[in-house]
């Protein structure tokens, strides 16, 4: 298949990338910056120096070709949520590298005659959809919350969705993603690895997570099976507390992890995006058990092993 691939040059795409190649596909990377992708070389893959979050990205003759061209897109840019604090500026940066780039998309995809456009695209969504809640349980046919996140997700999805009239459209809300090189757990790796490590602050708060390996594997089955269509939480089925979280991966270290990371401390460094981390939301993924999805990493102390080592 020739494919697409829009903001896939970060954390997942790391892994994503090599997966689609090895699989034998064509892609085109749209992206600001292809450094993390340097070291793939294949015949299979065409970068596009260019900014998706721009909408002149769009009517780049080459970007216009590129889109003609592929049967399938997949659209995971986005500015990451809790790197920085949430002032106005990067609350704009948030929302315009989601929705914008989003926006402009589906619109050079319907602007295509019609037996040139795409007949698949994959968007990322999160599961900040939902908000937050220390004792709900979210399946896909949950509301949507009422937070900043969550009126962002809702709006994410929404342009995605404007695809659905002459595309199969398939929305991922993704949880923390587990990988030793990025996300989350990249960033608590150094700390739990000198034996300071522990939870984040109550830790009561909901970790729905999956693994970068099965998150990768989702997207290429959503790719390859038509049965795919509509809104997924890509989790894993095994939601877990910050607390419980610490001690597996403390276990998957050998090291003890006792020692609680104040919340004033990250509410400091991070402002509102602290709320990512200090509280969460029971997510379970009801629709890709009942399309027969199948995680290699279900459980926690086997994901992390995998993540770890």
């Amino acid at each position: 298949m020739r494919i697409l691939l829009v903001g896939c040059s970060g954390f997942v795409g790391r892994a994503l990338v090599p997966q689609l190649l090895a699989a034998g596909h064509q892609l085109v990377l749209i992206s600001r910056s292809s450094a993390p992708l340097a070291a793939v070389q294949s015949p299979q893959l065409q970068r596009l120096q260019a900014d998706p979050a721009q909408a002149a990205t769009w009517q780049l003759p080459a970007v216009q070709e590129a889109l003609a061209t592929s049967e399938a897109v997949i659209n995971l840019a986005g500015e990451p949520i809790a790197e920085k604090r949430w002032s106005d500026a990067h609350r704009a940066l948030l929302t315009s590298s989601r929705i914008h780039t989003t926006r402009a998309l589906v619109a050079a995809m319907q602007a295509l005659p019609e037996g040139q456009r795409p007949q698949t695209l994959i968007s990322g969504s999160a599961i900040g959809y939902y908000g937050t809640s220390e004792t709900g349980r979210f399946s896909e046919t949950s509301p949507a919350g009422s937070d900043f996140l969550a009126g962002l997700c809702q709006a994410w999805e929404k342009e995605a969705e404007a695809a659905s009239s002459f595309a199969r459209v398939v929305i991922l809300r993704i949880g923390i993603v587990l990988g030793a090189d990025g996300g989350a757990l990249g960033k608590m790796l150094p700390v739990f690895r000198t034996g300071f490590g522990g939870p984040i602050g109550n830790g009561q708060q909901w970790m729905s997570w999956i693994t970068r390996h099965d998150l990768c594997r989702l997207i290429g089955e959503a790719l390859s099976k038509t049965a795919y269509q509509g809104t997924y939480n890509a989790v894993a089925p095994a939601p877990c507390s910050m607390v419980n979280f610490a001690a597996a991966l403390g276990q998957a270290l050998g090291r003890p992890s006792l020692l609680p990371v104040p919340a004033p401390i990250l509410q400091l460094l991070l402002g509102d995006g602290a709320k990512v981390v200090l509280e969460g939301q029971q997510v379970l993924p009801e629709r890709l058990q009942q399309q027969g999805f199948v995680f290699e990493d279900a459980e926690l102390s086997a994901a992390l092993a995998r993540a770890t080592t």
